[in-house]
């Protein structure tokens, strides 16, 4: 069944400031959306508030996979469900190896007495590790710690593989990767596309968007979707930047938290 995952008005704050103002997203299994905008509208903020970031407060709207209230759901109970954020700057977490962590957020998804052996464990990692072209060396090296800005985003997506999840958070995930480590990657999220996962990817670059082909591409200013197509759209921005779309819809630059 593919799953289907429903943004509803979603409103969210950061220290008293509106960031999400009203923002609506419909997505299923099999999709691959593209969110694209200008530094500020609100895209971090977005993935931060649906992976349950707890210094974003959501003050108004829905969220819901499958049906499930989402907003209902702590962090582990979002994840569990099937949720999964890559993020722009991934966390480096000393004294724990990045098999450990992986092998127990794999086991955390499993019914008690059903979690996955060490030996096929192993062996899964290192052919995934293969196939994103990891040393096998960092399987046993702290999470994310000494790594490069490419190898913490190859990890990302080594967890994504893992844990298969049923809706996939990519919040600028080419941000800092060269082109080698970008195919790469792209190559790994590519590896992960079905009908029974959907895919919202955050990107500055329609460089991305080369290599992880979108469904739909939305653009989002002052805390919400303005303006939705198809890649073709990603083109132009890359061609003609944003102020076509102010221009075309009547936004004026104002502060994020503004209503527009």
């Amino acid at each position: 069944m593919a799953a289907e995952f429903v943004i509803e008005g979603l409103k969210a704050t950061i220290e008293g400031k509106e960031i999400l103002k009203g923002f609506n997203l419909q997505m299923k299994g099999g999709e691959v959306h593209a969110i694209m905008g200008p530094n500020g509208t609100g895209k971090s903020t977005l993935a931060s508030s649906l992976m349950g970031h707890p210094k974003y407060e959501v003050t108004e709207g829905t969220v819901t996979l499958e049906g499930q209230d989402v907003l209902e759901m702590s962090v582990d109970e979002r994840a569990r469900a099937g949720l999964f954020l890559a993020m722009q700057y991934p966390s480096e977490i000393a004294g724990v190896t990045n098999s450990d962590f992986l092998r127990s957020a794999l086991n955390a998804r499993r019914e008690e007495g059903s979690e996955i052996s060490l030996i096929k464990f192993i062996r899964q990692m290192e052919s995934k590790m293969k196939d994103l072209e990891m040393n096998p060396e960092f399987m046993h090296r702290y999470l994310n710690e000494g790594f490069s800005g490419g190898e913490k985003k190859r990890n990302e997506i080594l967890q994504m593989m893992l844990l298969e999840p049923k809706i996939v958070i990519l919040d600028e995930i080419d941000s800092g990767l060269d082109i080698d480590a970008l195919r790469v990657v792209a190559q790994g999220v590519n590896a992960m596309r079905s009908e029974d996962r959907g895919f919202l990817v955050i990107t500055h670059y329609q460089r991305l968007l080369n290599y992880i082909k979108p469904d739909f591409v939305h653009i989002m200013m002052q805390g919400r979707i303005v303006k939705s197509g198809g890649p073709e759209l990603a083109e132009r921005l890359e061609a003609d930047g944003y102020e076509w779309v102010k221009e075309e819809l009547g936004i004026e630059d104002e502060v994020v938290g503004q209503e527009v």
